[in-house]
C-alpha cells in the first residue's frame, strides 16, 4: 500500500497554502482536492478582500492561482474525496471515495464548512448572482441597496448589523416570533433604524432575472405571501464542517468543527493537523484560511523532523 509524507485534504485556501509550505519543505505533499475543485470561492464571483489584488479578482481565478503556485513546487493533486479514516495509530490509513487506501505519515485536515441553504431551486438558480452566505465577503457590493438576511441567530444578527452600516435597508426573515440570538445582539438588532424584522416569515421563493436576484417571494405563518424588493440575499442559517469522515477520531465541538491545541494546528492526534473553516467557525474568511494552511504545512514539517527525521 502506498505510504504518503503529508497528505492534504481538501484544496480551497486552506489546503493550497498547505501545499505551497509542504512542497517547498520537501514534503512530497499529495493533496485530495475533494468535491468542488478549489473549494467554495470558485462559487464566488468577485473578491475584494484578499490581500495582494487591488482591484479584486474571480474567486475560481484566485484559486487557480494558488493552485499553480503549489504545483510550481511540486504538490501532486488528486481527484478524490477522503470518506474514512483509521488514525490511531501511524501511518494513518485512509480511504477514499473510489474504495482505495493509502498511507500517510502527516495529514493535514482543510476540508472546510459547508454553507447551509434552504434548499429552493431559485436560490441555487441566484446562487453568486445576489444570493450568498457571507456578508462580509459579498455586502460591499449591495452599498446603499436593500438586502434581506435569512436567520435569527447570533449569526444572523451579526450579518444584518454589518450590511446595516453598508446597505440602504436591512430586511431580517426570521421563522419565529423571537430571536434565537443573545439579548445583546437582539438589542442591537432591534436599534438598528434601517434594520426591518418580518417576525414568522419563511422564503417562498428568491425572485430575479438575468441581472441578478431582484426580489423574493416570503409566506406568513398564516399562509399570507408578500413580495419584497430587494438585489442581495444573504443565508445566515449556519455552516456544517466537513470533519465526519475524521470522526470519531479526531475531537470536535459541539458543532463537529475540529478542536485545535491553543494556537497552533494540532489535534488531539500528533501527526494530524486541520486548517480553514474545518476547524474555524468564527471568522470564515479566505486569508484566515490561507494562514491557518500555513501553519498546518509548518507544524507538520516540524512533526516530520521530530519523528521522522525529515
Amino acid at each position: 500500500m502506498e505510504t504518503i509524507k503529508c497528505l492534504i485534504a481538501g484544496s480551497g485556501p486552506a489546503g493550497y497554502t498547505a501545499a505551497i509550505y509542504a512542497a517547498r519543505a520537501n514534503m512530497q505533499p499529495v493533496l485530495y482536492e475533494g468535491v468542488l475543485r478549489g473549494g467554495q470561492l470558485t462559487t464566488t464571483t468577485e473578491i475584494e478582500n484578499f490581500p495582494g489584488y487591488p482591484d479584486g479578482i474571480n474567486g475560481h481565478e484566485l484559486m487557480e492561482d494558488l493552485r499553480i503556485q503549489a504545483q510550481r513546487f511540486g504538490t501532486e493533486f488528486r481527484t478524490g474525496v477522503v470518506v474514512e479514516s483509521q488514525l490511531d495509530k501511524a501511518p494513518f490509513r485512509l480511504t477514499l471515495d473510489d474504495g482505495k487506501e493509502v498511507l500517510a505519515e502527516t495529514v493535514i485536515i482543510a476540508t472546510g464548512a459547508t454553507a447551509r441553504y434552504l434548499g429552493l431551486e431559485s436560490e441555487s438558480e441566484f446562487r453568486g448572482r445576489g444570493v450568498s452566505a457571507c456578508a462580509t465577503c459579498d455586502g460591499f457590493f449591495y452599498r446603499g441597496k436593500d438586502v434581506a438576511v435569512v436567520g435569527g441567530g447570533d449569526t444572523a444578527c451579526e450579518e444584518a448589523i454589518y450590511l446595516s452600516a453598508l446597505c440602504r435597508k436591512v430586511y431580517m426573515i426570521v421563522r419565529r416570533d423571537v430571536f434565537r440570538a443573545s439579548k445583546v445582539m437582539q438589542d442591537r438588532v432591534l436599534n438598528t433604524p434601517n434594520i426591518e424584522v418580518l417576525w414568522e416569515h419563511q422564503t417562498k421563493e428568491v425572485l430575479g432575472d438575468e441581472s441578478g436576484v431582484t426580489g423574493v417571494r416570503l409566506v406568513h405563518k398564516s399562509g399570507e405571501e408578500k413580495t419584497i424588493d430587494i438585489l442581495g440575499f444573504f443565508l445566515a442559517i449556519g455552516h456544517h464542517p466537513n470533519s465526519e469522515p475524521f470522526q470519531p477520531w479526531i475531537e470536535v465541538n459541539s458543532d463537529g468543527y475540529i478542536v485545535t491545541k491553543g494556537k497552533t494546528s494540532e489535534t488531539n492526534i500528533p501527526g494530524i493537523f486541520a486548517a480553514g473553516d474545518v476547524q474555524d467557525p468564527r471568522y470564515r474568511q479566505a486569508v484566515t484560511a490561507a494562514g491557518s494552511g500555513c501553519m498546518a504545512a509548518m507544524d507538520a514539517e516540524r512533526f516530520l523532523s521530530l519523528q521522522c527525521g525529515l
